[in-house]
This record gives C-alpha cells, sequence and structure tokens, in this order.
C-alpha cells in the first residue's frame, strides 16, 4: 500500500521546526550555531541576516552577529542564482560550487571565451583578490585587463551591470563593508574566502573546494534539506541555482540516505531519512527579513506551505522582484510589516492579510524587542492594521 501524500499542513509543521531550532546561549558560537541549523540567509539586503537570527535566536544583539562576521563565523558573497548569501564558511564552499554550476551559462555567454576556460577566469579573480581586498572598480579592471592579456577579446558588455558582476559576483569571494556596519547597504570589498580565512588563522576549506563534482552537489542537497525539508526537486533545483538534472543525478546517488513521498501537489517530496526536527505547530510572532527563507528555501510556485497564492502576490513585487518583510503568527506568514524612521528611532507597522487573526501587542512585544536588540533599534510605537 502506497504511502498516504503529504498535505501542506505537515511540510508546514516539519520546515517551521527547523527553521526555529532550539540554540543555547546567545553568544558567537549560536550565531554559528543557527546558520549551520537553518542553512545560509539570503542577504542582498544586508540587514537581512541580522532579521533573520533575531527571529530564529531572540536575544542575539547587533554587536553579536556583527562579532560572528568580524571573526569569520559568518561570511557574506555572492552565490547561487546569483544573489548575496550569509553562511557559515563550510556551507560557502558548497554554495560557490553550486553557483558554478548554475551560473556557468550566464558567464560563457557573457564573455564568450575562445583561448581559456571559465575556470583560468575565476582562478586569475581569486589570484587577484589573494594579497589584499579588493573594490567593486578594482575587480572590474581586472576581469577585462586579464582577459585581453590573456588573448581574449573583451565584450561591450563588460561595462554593463552583468558585465561588471562578474568581476565582483565569483563565488569564490567573499566580501565586507567598507562604510557602514555590517547591516547597512555600504559599499562592499572583496577577497579571496581562501586567503581571508587563511589570514584569520581559520582552518582552510581547501580539502572541500577539491572535493568531486557529485559529492559537492550531494553536500548541496543535503544542506537544503537539512533546513528546509521536505522538499521537491523542483525546489531543491530553485533554491540552489542549478538545473533538474544535477539535481535528480544527486537523489539517485543519496539513495537510502534520503526518503520520498508525495506532495499535496502530485510532486515527490524528499527529506533525510532520520526526519530531522520533531515537527511544530507554532513559534511565536516573528518578525522575518525580506528574502527569508520562508518563501526563498522554495520554488515560487509552491510556497503554499506558509502562504496562499494571494498573500504571495501582495509580498511579492513581480516587475522588480523585491519583497516585503514577511509577519510570522501562528505558524504561517501572516503579512508584514515596516520600519519606519531613521537612525536608531523607529516606528514599526505592522499589516495582516485580510481575514486572518491580528496580534495582540502582547504577543508582538518578544518579537519588536528582537529585532531591536539585532538591528540596535530603540522602537517607539507599534501599529497593527488589516489592508
Amino acid at each position: 500500500m502506497s504511502e498516504r501524500p503529504f498535505t501542506w499542513e505537515q511540510l508546514r509543521r516539519s520546515s517551521l521546526a527547523r527553521q526555529f531550532p532550539r540554540v543555547r546561549g546567545r553568544g558567537v558560537t549560536a550565531v554559528a550555531e543557527v546558520v549551520t541549523r537553518i542553512g545560509p540567509l539570503q542577504t542582498q539586503t544586508a540587514r537581512s541576516a541580522f532579521l533573520g537570527l533575531a527571529a530564529r535566536a531572540p536575544g542575539l544583539t547587533h554587536a553579536t552577529i556583527t562579532g560572528a562576521y568580524e571573526q569569520l563565523d559568518l561570511i557574506r558573497g555572492s552565490t547561487i542564482r546569483g544573489t548575496v548569501h550569509t553562511s557559515t564558511p563550510e556551507q560557502h564552499v558548497w554554495l560557490d560550487r553550486a553557483t558554478r554550476v548554475g551560473q556557468r551559462n550566464t558567464w560563457a555567454r557573457t564573455l564568450r571565451l575562445q583561448h581559456v576556460t571559465l575556470e583560468d577566469v575565476w582562478a586569475g579573480i581569486e589570484e587577484f583578490a589573494d594579497p589584499q581586498w579588493r573594490d567593486v572598480d578594482a575587480l572590474a579592471t581586472h576581469l577585462r585587463t586579464w582577459l585581453a592579456q590573456h588573448g581574449e577579446q573583451p565584450t561591450d558588455q563588460l561595462g554593463q551591470p552583468l558585465g561588471r558582476y562578474l568581476g565582483f559576483g565569483h563565488g569564490g569571494l567573499i566580501r565586507r563593508p567598507l562604510t557602514g556596519g555590517w547591516e547597512a547597504q555600504g559599499r562592499p570589498e572583496y577577497r579571496w574566502v581562501e586567503a581571508a580565512l587563511d589570514e584569520a588563522g581559520r582552518e582552510t576549506l581547501a580539502p572541500l573546494r577539491a572535493s568531486e563534482h557529485a559529492e559537492a552537489m550531494d553536500a548541496v542537497v543535503l544542506l537544503h534539506l537539512a533546513g528546509h525539508g521536505p522538499a521537491s526537486r523542483n525546489d531543491l533545483a530553485w533554491w540552489s541555482g542549478v538545473g533538474l538534472r544535477e539535481i535528480d543525478a544527486a537523489l539517485a546517488r543519496l539513495g537510502g540516505r534520503l526518503t520520498s513521498r508525495p506532495g499535496p501537489d502530485g510532486r515527490d517530496y524528499w527529506d533525510l531519512a532520520d526526519g530531522g526536527a520533531r515537527p511544530v505547530s507554532d513559534v511565536g510572532v516573528r518578525l522575518l527579513p525580506e528574502f527569508d527563507a520562508l518563501l526563498c528555501g522554495y520554488d515560487p510556485k509552491a510556497r503554499d506551505r506558509f502562504l496562499t497564492t494571494e498573500q504571495h502576490a501582495m509580498l511579492w513585487n513581480a516587475r522588480n522582484g523585491q519583497v516585503l518583510p514577511p509577519l510570522l503568527h501562528r505558524g504561517r506568514i501572516a503579512g508584514w510589516w515596516r520600519a519606519g524612521g531613521s537612525g536608531r528611532a523607529r516606528e514599526l507597522q505592522v499589516t495582516v492579510f485580510p481575514g486572518l487573526p491580528i496580534p495582540s501587542q502582547e504577543e508582538l512585544e518578544p518579537a519588536t524587542a528582537a529585532a531591536a536588540a539585532a538591528m540596535g533599534w530603540e522602537i517607539s510605537d507599534v501599529r497593527v492594521d488589516a489592508p
């Protein structure tokens, strides 16, 4: 007799448990453990890492999260899907490997190489960013110069946004802010990850980087399932930025380490054989960041475990790809929130989706306190309404 399909409710409860683990302490070690447990944080909006960590481990402070970055317990770089992610150094290796697969066609179409390989180009970027941190302009100039020196004709696209992005968007680089704090959108500078870790006396990642392609793709799948599972092959492909063929091959290789079961949308949903954390129904009110994993961990066409299609359209602006920071209430994404004001002084406005229960001020207080501690805010007022 075949196993009954997952319901969206069962998938929601499982993912909720993994994304909100119980972690002891609130020091730098706890910051790294949270990210190890939940997986990388999408952070093209820099504050997303601070807010995402605050939502998972209320009580973490701005200074502690900053310290985790400064000590390289957390690192930030442009990786899967060409987006900025915050991860542990070990996770970054697998994200980098996935990026080289998923973004390969973009690089190839843009550079139109005739005499060297993309591996040569990437190694040249790493060599340039080995001895010191480099800013965007220096990396863009390097790429153009390096190509000319190796017999390639730099295309006009190198002067356009995509072409310039390739100079600093290589997955082997990490970034740090030149101006402002780690939570701000200040101008960044970049370094080859191995060089930065070696200079800080951290364990080298070279053995992981040298792993076989199949081993790296398997690690990417396991990384996602540990923090987001159960997940479909479409979820895995969308999140990692690699094609379904790569995902299917990894699922086949992993074999007995995984289980599969039909889902509510007719797709098969894969998970770790040990099942992960015990499912939970609710974790209380949380103020989530833009591009939170409860959304971005899954195929955009199958995010029903946390919100409806209509609610998704209210959060996500399809025209510019921007998303409102979600409100988590009663275990579901129930609306969004904004922080008005500037500097430390802030006023929060919380908006609840039509027809859903409105959280009380008492329910909101721990979530607002967590966000304030992580961002260094002083919150003067919290207003709640429905559109």
